[in-house]
């Protein structure tokens, strides 16, 4: 079963967090997915991915960019996945009806919005009747992520 974790930002903004979390994954050599609400926000965070840091790099790219084979981030508002990834990141309340194609899924919702808060604990009971490994992160008054919770594992 994939593995979904549950980042809930509550200190840092989705455009703050992603970057570090993308990172993580480059440096485990794995791929990723960021599925995002809408071909503008693909757009906008693509602009960011590019300016957020002068000491990083983040390589990524979009339809825009074609070429998907060759990007290990890619940016949609679609449910694909056409670089190969075996991470995927939800964000914006976006949903995927192929998350057994991915080794992980991570949601990422804001903590400040109730709507997003409460999509994301229906999420959960969908993702545990499904029988998948869940874990719940949060960050922490100094900002780091600490995991809270996990569910449908040896382990709980």
């Amino acid at each position: 079963m994939t593995e979904i974790r549950f980042y809930h930002l509550t200190r840092k903004s989705l455009e703050q967090a992603l970057p570090e979390l993308l990172e993580k994954c480059l440096q485990r050599g794995w791929r990723a997915v960021v599925m995002t609400g809408s071909e503008d926000r693909t757009a906008a965070l693509n602009h960011y991915l590019w300016t957020y840091s002068d000491r990083a790099f983040l390589p990524h790219g979009t339809a825009e960019d074609g070429d998907a084979d060759r990007q290990p981030v890619w940016l949609t508002d679609r449910d694909e996945n056409p670089n190969g990834a075996n991470v995927l990141f939800l964000t914006d309340g976006a949903g995927s009806r192929h998350v057994d194609g991915y080794t992980l899924v991570c949601e990422l919702f804001d903590g400040k919005v109730e709507e997003a808060v409460r999509s994301a604990r229906d999420r959960w009971r969908q993702y545990r009747e499904a029988g998948h490994v869940l874990a719940y992160w949060q960050q922490s008054d100094t900002g780091r992520w600490e995991e809270k919770q996990r569910a449908g594992d040896a382990a709980t």
